[in-house]
């Protein structure tokens, strides 16, 4: 989105909007826009790693868990999938907004995987059509786009642009991703730990939303929020349809993406944190995306020492939801929000490493989301 090595704080020049959307001059910004509400979905069916790996086809002698830190991943059941797991987490986020659905001026669906009715893949009409209209967000302007896992991210990063410009008032980004099929294909080749398939094997299935709207005046909300790609390690993980099984089959070189990432993380973090005037040690809460507890917790250690400081605390929710692509960040937050974790005053940094190679980084304040979630909400 932005160009390679630059960061994005509402400055890119956006195309004059038609539609539903609110285009007036209003003041003409720039404004700060906030999280108003966020929504999550994910199964009530669960597959352990342990269940995963006794339903290989080979004797691979890998302990899944002890090599990932996953525990278990939620997996869709008869009727779920892509669209259902985005719909239900979108009307999770607008149980706790105190707008409406037809309140919404931009709606963004970013699944990579679109499935609809099973493994259906949908690309025309759109998904974000389908959801617009069950959702009732007529005067919407909607779309989808694909950016790996750091797909949310990326729809954060254009309704926030287009909020600071008063070109809308408020919009809703959402995914679902029925990608657990990967993880059964893979089961049926995955032969060592060095296989490029065994990334596939820590995939689960969630939905995620997030609406986004203008803060009032003199309130905190998304200081800043910035992207830019590696285009140079693209091949580092692709899909194709399955040759054996149903969907599509992966290939990661997961021990090459970690490397290249971390490399890419501190010099590019350094820039956005200076932008936002901000060290590390001053971000409450990292939010990374949700690999393994393994990965997580090694690159942040080797971020915060090229950086010379540390945050106060790492989220790691993959154990429990394997990696569920790119609602991760928001499905981790959701956590967190109804188990009340976060304090009012907490700054949160929600970090992309997604393959592409893409980094994406969203800094914000919790603010008066603290009061929308009750534990156990």
């Amino acid at each position: 989105m932005a160009e390679s090595g630059t960061w994005a704080n509402g400055r890119q020049h956006w195309m004059a909007l038609e539609g539903g959307a609110d285009t007036s001059a209003d003041g003409g910004g720039p404004y700060i826009s906030r999280f108003a509400a966020i929504g999550a979905s994910v199964p009530e069916r669960r597959v352990t790693s342990e269940e995963l790996m006794a339903s290989t086809k080979h004797r691979t002698h890998i302990d899944l868990e002890r090599l990932t830190g996953i525990h278990e991943h939620h997996v869709v059941a008869e009727g779920e999938d892509s669209y259902t797991l985005a719909l239900a987490a979108a009307h999770d986020a607008l149980e706790h907004w105190d707008g409406g659905a037809e309140d919404l001026d931009m709606l963004i669906v970013t699944s990579i995987t679109r499935h609809v009715g099973g493994l259906r893949t949908q690309l025309e009409p759109p998904v974000s059509l389908a959801l617009k209209e069950a959702l009732g967000a007529p005067h919407a302007i909607s779309f989808d786009l694909t950016n790996a896992c750091a797909g949310m991210l990326t729809g954060v990063f254009i309704l926030n642009d287009l909020i600071r410009q008063g070109r809308i008032r408020r919009g809703m980004v959402a995914s679902g991703e029925y990608i657990s099929h990967l993880g059964l294909n893979a089961a049926r080749e995955v032969r060592t730990i060095m296989s490029k398939q065994l990334a596939s094997l820590t995939l689960g299935d969630a939905g995620a939303a997030a609406i986004l709207e203008r803060a009032p005046e003199g309130t905190p909300g998304i200081e800043v929020a910035g992207f830019t790609t590696l285009a140079e390690y693209s091949r580092l993980c692709v899909a194709f349809p399955a040759k054996i099984g149903r969907g599509q089959t992966m290939y990661t070189d997961a021990r090459a993406i970690h490397k290249f990432a971390i490399e890419a993380a501190p010099p590019l973090l350094r820039e956005v944190l200076d932008q936002a005037g901000l060290e590390f040690d001053e971000i409450d809460y990292v939010i990374p995306h949700q690999t393994s507890a393994r990965a997580i917790k090694k690159g942040l250690k080797e971020i915060s020492g090229t950086l010379g400081l540390a945050p106060k605390h790492v989220v790691v929710t993959v154990d429990e939801f394997g990696n569920t692509a790119s609602t991760s960040h928001f499905v981790a937050m959701r956590k967190y929000l109804s188990e009340g974790r976060f304090a009012k005053d907490d700054r949160v940094l929600l970090l992309a490493l997604a393959s592409g190679l893409v980094v994406g980084v969203v800094i914000f304040k919790i603010d008066q989301l603290v009061e929308l979630y009750g534990n156990g909400d």
